[in-house]
């Protein structure tokens, strides 16, 4: 059997206190809890540790080696105790985040030097992915998803939504005119999503407020329809968080804003629900839903 902590802190609290009574005190213990702590090591260690008498408690010459052990070992786990609450105040260490690419590139990779500087102990690992990914499969501490979740298993904190556009380039409309109704979209070259869910576009109709697009050219990252708009290759409907600085510079610009509706995209960070909340994940979900309130 293996020397427990509970025997430890007895062996060392009767030395330092000089008796078995002062030691029960000091540890909150029962004086017979410390006298069969104390006789439990001895046993496992097959040895005397210390000689009691009427009046003091000495050491034997073993008592005096392990106890420069036992010394060690509790000031081991003192120093550990004490630099994961200095982690807690100050967290340290890996953290590695997934996102799709575009929330990556247009919503963290802007964040990364203000958050380093807060955080200077923090290393990070940005990992991105346009499909949403096992966590523990891919080592992953913290994952940003955008949409409705669907994984129980998943606790999940709501970070902010995001409002979708119908946008193109000023060169693509000049050259093949602005669309001023619903029909008028059939007749222009539409950039979609691969995954089906992802092109319903927020135009109001006789069919309501989603109008399911049918991409004349389709890919799986947000990104590469909004590289592909901007090179004039179609109207696509993205989200706010990536096109900002597009619109604010008049690459990419609203069509039918008149009959655009208020629809959103959730944006969550998730993490697994049976795994202790860490530090370094608090202070980053902190810190990115600050950031995003401030941008909403």
């Amino acid at each position: 059997m293996k020397t427990t902590l509970e025997e430890l802190l007895a062996f060392v609290a009767v030395h330092d206190t000089g008796s078995i009574t002062a030691a029960a005190e000091q540890l909150g213990q029962t004086v017979s809890g410390i006298s069969r702590a104390l006789g439990r090591l001895e046993r496992k260690l097959e040895t005397t540790l210390m000689r009691r008498t009427t009046r003091r408690i000495e050491l034997t010459e073993e008592g005096a080696a392990f106890l420069a052990h036992a010394r060690a070992i509790l000031a081991s786990i003192d120093a550990a105790e004490e630099q994961m609450a200095l982690r807690r105040q100050q967290p340290a260490g890996l953290l590695r985040v997934n996102a799709a690419t575009p929330f990556m590139l247009h919503a963290i990779v802007p964040l990364v030097g203000e958050f380093r500087a807060a955080w200077p102990q923090i290393t990070l690992e940005l990992n991105t992915d346009d499909r949403f990914i096992d966590l523990l499969e891919r080592r992953t501490d913290v994952a940003i998803r955008i949409g409705k979740l669907e994984d129980s298993s998943l606790h999940a904190r709501p970070l902010a939504s995001h409002r979708l556009r119908v946008l193109a380039s000023p060169a693509y409309l000049e050259q093949q005119g602005r669309p001023r109704t619903l029909a008028a979209l059939e007749r222009h070259s539409l950039l979609g999503f691969t995954q089906e869910a992802l092109n319903a576009w927020p135009l109001r109709g006789a069919h309501g407020d989603e109008w399911q697009a049918r991409p004349t050219l389709a890919a799986s990252s947000g990104e590469t329809l909004r590289q592909l708009a901007l090179a004039g290759q179609g109207l696509a409907c993205l989200s706010d968080f990536m096109t900002e600085t597009d619109r604010r510079s008049g690459a990419l610009v609203q069509v039918l804003a008149n009959l655009t509706v208020d629809m959103r995209r959730p944006v969550s960070a998730v993490y697994y629900r049976n795994t202790a909340l860490s530090g370094r994940i608090a202070c980053f979900v902190d810190f990115l839903a600050a950031r995003m309130a401030q941008q909403a």
